[in-house]
């Protein structure tokens, strides 16, 4: 009987332990499944990404709005980002995503320049004005060989 009742508080702590795993995992990790109920996703095309990640922020007159959900290539050998943006926040059809370098450590992230278009992109749109990243390294490169 004494045996029994230890094996339950044992059995019922482990499965807080994991549940509380399985929460802290959705909280602190790069997507969770309630993702989808806090954020529309809209995609964009760019030549160069250059150091931006799954993850990175993407603001607006420098306020968070979003992040980066997925990055990859696309059949037009672009990179096509998945950017998961705020619910209430309107993002005009024109606006244009730019990848910009935050801080001294170099971190990519999207801003978006609000555009004067009176339609809001919806959930899976297309932002077709972008700036890509400016490459350091080319750009040295170009100026050591004399091509700037």
């Amino acid at each position: 009987m004494r045996k029994s009742r230890f094996d339950f508080i044992v059995g019922l702590f482990m499965l807080i332990g994991f549940a509380a795993f399985a929460y802290m995992t959705t909280q602190f990790g790069e997507f969770s499944p309630l993702e989808s109920r806090r954020y529309y996703a809209v995609s964009a095309l760019f030549n160069n990404v250059a150091g931006l990640k799954v993850g990175a922020n993407v603001s607006m007159a420098g306020v968070v709005i979003g992040k980066v959900a997925d990055i990859e290539l696309s059949k037009e050998d672009m990179a096509h980002v998945t950017i998961f943006l705020e619910r209430d926040v309107k993002v005009a059809e024109d606006a244009i995503a730019s990848i910009k370098t935050q801080g001294i450590i170099g971190d990519k992230f999207i801003k978006i320049n609000q555009g004067g278009s009176p339609d809001y992109l919806q959930d899976g749109d297309i932002l077709f004005e972008t700036e890509s990243a400016v490459d350091l390294e080319d750009l040295v490169s170009q100026f050591v060989f004399g091509k700037v």
